[in-house]
């Protein structure tokens, strides 16, 4: 067996983990709310969303096509199998160090600083694709901020239109509700996170001439929704108890509006083909719905956190993708 058939074995392996992990890092935001107001009990929430992750996942490419060829070009990248790989051994530390402590930090920043570092530290700046990573870094970063506002938006309208409405008969009915919209964001969430690996395996399938277009094979998308499926049926109880209730404390009413705000952005830009951070969204849009109910009622401490996190998490993962390439690079 040839050294490139290994790497892309190992490829292919990481990229299903780094989905894996993603499952039980990522998804526990798309449940959070759910579980908090008890609209559905841990188990069956996390039953509900590995189900509409896997249909989700199986439903779009276009993600993955952005993730191939928009960070760098495949069929011309240097030394690519091993950047690929350190990406991903980079991006899996920085997932599961974040998850021990917690910290609903974004794989999907993670993953593409990741790249970007392992692909300059082989070819230098000029590696990158400058026109579409810049693209993809504007996504990330106004993601949230839309998200926020929209959150802000949606819960004022509720405000006006439920404001004469009994309080514990509306949030009870919302309670019911949530179950949907929770379905629906865990839904949204895998058309858009799960397209990440199906992306990274398809660039190093070309980069190791095993593909000559960058279109995503059935038996990797199948994989990847399977990976990231079995990854929330895992669960990520760390997340669930920051995202449910260390933002604010979340009532049924507020979780629905959290809920539709952050499925409208995420597919949204599944729509567009552009990869967001579903933690970034989701815990925006939170506490856009909290900075609308109660400015006091948010716990801004927890905010600032996350804030620190979402920031360094691009330089931290590049560089740690980078110090991985090296050591590969030495290996092979």
């Amino acid at each position: 067996m040839d050294t490139i058939l290994i790497i892309t074995i190992l490829i292919v392996v990481c990229a299903l983990a780094f989905d894996f992990i993603n499952g039980f890092h990522d998804t526990a935001n798309a449940i959070a709310t759910a579980v908090s107001t008890k609209a559905l009990k841990p188990r069956h929430a996390i039953i509900l969303a590995a189900v509409m992750n896997f249909i989700g996942a199986m439903t779009f490419t276009g993600v993955a096509k952005t993730i191939t060829k928009d960070i760098v070009n495949p069929f011309t990248l240097n030394n690519g199998s091993l950047v690929i790989l350190a990406a991903l051994i980079a991006a899996i530390f920085w997932n599961l160090l974040t998850w021990y402590y917690g910290i609903p930090s974004s794989s999907s920043h993670a993953i593409i600083g990741s790249i970007a570092g392992a692909a300059i530290a082989a070819s230098g700046f000029d590696s990158l694709n400058y026109s579409g990573f810049t693209k993809i870094i504007e996504a990330l970063i106004l993601s949230p901020i839309i998200a926020f506002g929209i959150g802000f938006l949606v819960y004022s309208i509720f405000k006006l239109i439920f404001r004469d409405l009994n309080l514990t008969k509306t949030n009870r009915r919302f309670r019911i509700f949530q179950i949907f919209t929770a379905a629906l964001q865990a839904y949204t969430h895998g058309t858009n996170d799960a397209q990440k690996a199906m992306g990274i395996i398809t660039m190093a399938l070309i980069a190791n001439n095993y593909l000559t277009t960058d279109d995503v094979p059935f038996w990797v998308q199948l994989s990847c929704a399977l990976a990231m499926g079995l990854g929330t049926s895992v669960g990520g109880w760390k997340i669930i108890k920051t995202v449910g209730g260390n933002i604010m404390k979340i009532r049924p009413v507020n979780g629905v509006a959290a809920d539709i705000t952050g499925a409208m952005i995420i597919f949204g830009a599944t729509f567009i083909h552009l990869p967001v951070s579903t933690t970034h969204v989701i815990s925006s849009s939170i506490l856009g719905v909290g900075a609308s109910h109660r400015l006091k009622g948010v716990k801004w401490g927890t905010a600032q956190r996350m804030l620190i996190t979402w920031v360094i998490t691009l330089p931290i993962s590049a560089a740690c993708a980078a110090i991985c390439y090296y050591i590969l690079n030495f290996i092979f």
